[in-house]
């Protein structure tokens, strides 16, 4: 996981001036784009993953925490 990653998932979840619908929308939208990262790195000719598996753990483990419903957008999900 890029360390920028991990820390702007850490200052979300730490955020006390948001929401938690703030919080979760925020990460959600950094879980779209892990995905949208990982399903290209998949497609690449030289698929190293570079991490995006690690950015997905990482940000669905902080939804969880918050208590948001898990995302039901699967490989056939574009």
């Amino acid at each position: 996981m890029s360390n920028i990653r991990h820390t702007k998932i850490q200052e979300i979840t730490e955020d006390e001036t948001l929401s938690v619908e703030e919080k979760v929308g925020k990460l959600r939208e950094i879980e779209t784009e892990a995905r949208g990262l990982q399903r290209a790195a998949s497609e690449s000719p030289m698929n190293d993953n570079d991490g995006w598996d690690d950015d997905l753990r990482e940000v669905r483990l902080a939804l969880e925490e918050l208590g948001a419903e898990q995302s039901h957008a699967g490989a056939a999900t574009l």
